[in-house]
Parts: structure tokens; C-alpha cells; sequence
């Protein structure tokens, strides 16, 4: 299935992506070879992933939450979903 999540950087930055395989992705992202975003600042840590149908949902909702501010991907990730209701697309 695929995945849109959040990782949590060791510079507490946030990198948002989507993939098929959520496990090796994550892998990836922790041996470095993820990308080079986040191969910059690791460790990195999962702090939220949502499960899609469709990969095109998961690649769309991706773009979407990668233009939010980061008190807005903090409510989102803490599941403050009515502090996005005013603000969703």
C-alpha cells in the first residue's frame, strides 16, 4: 500500500515524502541513502505515516502537507486535525 509520512530530523526539522514500501524506505532513510535532505540530519525518526489506496492520493496529500507551515504539520502529526479543518484544501 502506499505511504505519505512525516520524519522528524536530528536538527528537529521535518521531511514529508510518499512511497510503495513504508519499512525500506524508512531504511533508507536511516543508513543514509534516502535522501540527501535527510542523509544530512540523521538520525531521523518516524513521527507520522497514513495509509493510501491509491499512490497518486498519497503523492498528492505529500505535495500538499510539504507546503504547510511547521505548526501546521506539528497539529497534524499530534492528530490536532480541527486546527487544519479552517485551513485544508
Amino acid at each position: 500500500m502506499p505511504y505519505m509520512y512525516i520524519l522528524q530530523c536530528a536538527d528537529r526539522s521535518f521531511y514529508v515524502g510518499s512511497t510503495w514500501d513504508l519499512e525500506r524506505r524508512l531504511s533508507e532513510h536511516g543508513s543514509g541513502e534516502g535522501a540527501a535532505y535527510t542523509a544530512r540530519r540523521r538520525p531521523v525518526r518516524l513521527v507520522y505515516c497514513e495509509e493510501f489506496t491509491r499512490v497518486e492520493d498519497a503523492f498528492v496529500w505529500e505535495k500538499q502537507v510539504q507546503n504547510w507551515s511547521r505548526a501546521k504539520r506539528i497539529a497534524l502529526i499530534e492528530g490536532r486535525l480541527n486546527d487544519l479543518k479552517s485551513n485544508m484544501k
